[in-house]
């Protein structure tokens, strides 16, 4: 199970996997050891009378991953092709088979499902993503994972290398040779290499990628700490200083006082000439519970800004402070912004560790309209390099919608995977990606970022001393002249219309 950024960077996605009391590596279970799936048949009639179809093992398409379902339990295991270790992912089945054999697991606050196709194969989707994983049924776990991994420091680092050698698509496009980066490093760890030692050698590997989907945390009290978090260089570093004055800014133009929502991560107002304005600075942790509680918070916000979408001349989104999220929590706004389904992208993994060029099929995720108050008309997207993982998915998804959405500001941040945690040992776990978002082109925007359609200036210095935003009045403008262009089209039609009736 991957896990979407809810912050800054992916050090957040880490520490959230223990945050929110899910298990950390190592915790409830020696590192390696195997658990006990020899009582399937009886445990898995603890829910609905029946023997779970789903108790077993399960390799993933992709991901380096294992579920093992025992009874009630799901369990992971992180595999490379030299190393077994458990996962960070606990979770407890939650309610009775669905229609189709679909069971869910509650993992914290969070829950994924899985859905059999037949007796050897099983589809996962996790609450909050987007898409889907394939798993195949294995007749056992694997030797490795038979027995405790070793945990010596020469085995962590091996650990930690394979990780990115099989699951990483990136080297190339960050022009870092992986393999010398291995020759270099590995001849310096030794028995007495301490844990803080191992740190920095990890973290002198992963600052080269400048990649914000990479992460490194220290595993103390069975809670993970962020010690390392890429970014792309060049790109503006956000601060509660930031993003105190640049809401100020923003502020200055609405023509009245900002509706907060989801605790102030969502905003609502208006601009002059009838134009929407809605801030989304990040797509999650709007409520506490499950993935529906963020929906339904996400949706007052909605509403209140398309109350009356017949009499809004446009919108302007803006996510420039948005550090990521819930890529579904994006495709619920865009589907409140069409009357016609469209592809937003497709996504594809990584699936042979021992060749960076060969990937999953690839898996259109599609944006439906709503069955809500919905808005069709003139949308603006403002970015920033603070605009992150699914603040950059849902801009992509806008990219597909018709009629086009203007994006104004700077590019993206550049990265758009679902964010992979990896136990390393019970001192460490790394945050990765292994995925690509595709374009209609099958290219990606990984690395530069999604470009605007017109660059301005984003909370630069100059701008924020003079409370002056650039981008929004930008997209105000082009907004307003787009919809007076649209009324002079629509009076143009109607006089001709009156003309060829004339007798």
């Amino acid at each position: 199970m991957t896990r979407r950024n809810m912050g800054r960077a992916a050090a957040t996605a880490v520490a959230l996997a223990t945050a929110a009391g899910l298990a950390a590596p190592g915790a409830g279970a020696a590192q390696g050891a195997a658990p006990d799936t020899t009582q399937g048949s009886t445990q898995g009639t603890a829910q609905g009378g029946r023997a779970n179809p789903l108790e077993g093992v399960w390799r993933m398409d992709g991901y380096g991953a294992l579920i093992v379902v025992s009874g009630d339990r799901l369990t992971t295991y992180d595999v490379t092709a030299h190393s077994c270790v458990p996962g960070w992912i606990t979770a407890t089945r939650s309610g009775p088979p669905g229609p189709d054999g679909t069971i869910r697991y509650a993992v914290g606050d969070n829950a994924l499902t899985l859905t059999p196709k037949g007796r050897d194969r099983v589809v996962e989707r996790e609450e909050g993503g987007a898409g889907s994983k394939s798993l195949d049924r294995l007749a056992a776990l694997p030797p490795l994972c038979a027995e405790p991994a070793p945990n010596d420091p020469l085995a962590v680092f091996d650990r930690f290398w394979e990780n990115f050698e099989e699951n990483y698509p990136f080297f190339a496009a960050k022009g870092v040779d992986w393999h010398a980066v291995r020759d270099e490093k590995r001849p310096t760890i030794t028995p007495a290499t301490t844990v803080d030692q191992l740190q920095a050698v990890f973290v002198d590997m992963l600052r080269p990628l400048g990649d914000a989907h990479t992460a490194l945390a220290r595993v103390i009290g069975g809670h993970a700490r962020p010690v390392f978090s890429g970014q792309r260089p060049g790109t503006t570093e956000e601060t509660e200083e930031l993003t105190a004055r640049a809401r100020q800014a923003s502020a200055a133009q609405l023509t009245g006082p900002e509706q907060l929502f989801a605790n102030g991560r969502l905003g609502v107002g208006r601009l002059p000439d009838g134009i929407g304005y809605l801030r989304v600075s990040s797509f999650g942790r709007y409520a506490e519970g499950g993935h529906q509680n963020q929906l339904d918070e996400l949706d007052r916000a909605l509403d209140a800004v398309l109350a009356d979408p017949d009499h809004l001349a446009g919108l302007v989104v803006d996510v420039r402070l948005n550090g990521g999220g819930s890529d579904a929590l994006g495709l619920h706004i865009a589907a409140r912004l069409t009357d016609h389904p469209y592809v937003a992208y497709r996504k594809v993994a990584r699936d042979d560790p021992a060749d960076p060029t060969k990937f999953t099929r690839p898996e259109p995720i599609t944006v439906r309209p709503s069955a809500g108050a919905r808005f069709d008309g003139p949308v603006a997207v403002l970015t920033s390099s603070i605009s992150t993982s699914a603040a950059e998915t849902f801009t992509q998804a806008m990219m597909g919608r018709s009629p086009h959405v203007l994006r104004v500001g700077e590019n993206t941040q550049g990265v758009y995977s679902d964010v992979m945690i990896k136990a390393l040992s019970p001192d460490l776990m790394v945050g990765l990606p292994n995925e690509k978002y595709l374009t209609r082109d099958g290219s990606t925007f990984d690395g530069p970022g999604i470009p605007p359609d017109v660059r301005t200036p984003v909370f630069t210095p100059d701008e924020l001393a003079a409370l002056k935003d650039s981008a929004l009045s930008t997209a105000r403008r082009m907004l307003t002249e787009d919809a007076q262009g649209d009324q002079d089209e629509q009076g143009h039609q109607g006089h001709q219309g009156h003309q060829d009736r004339r007798p």
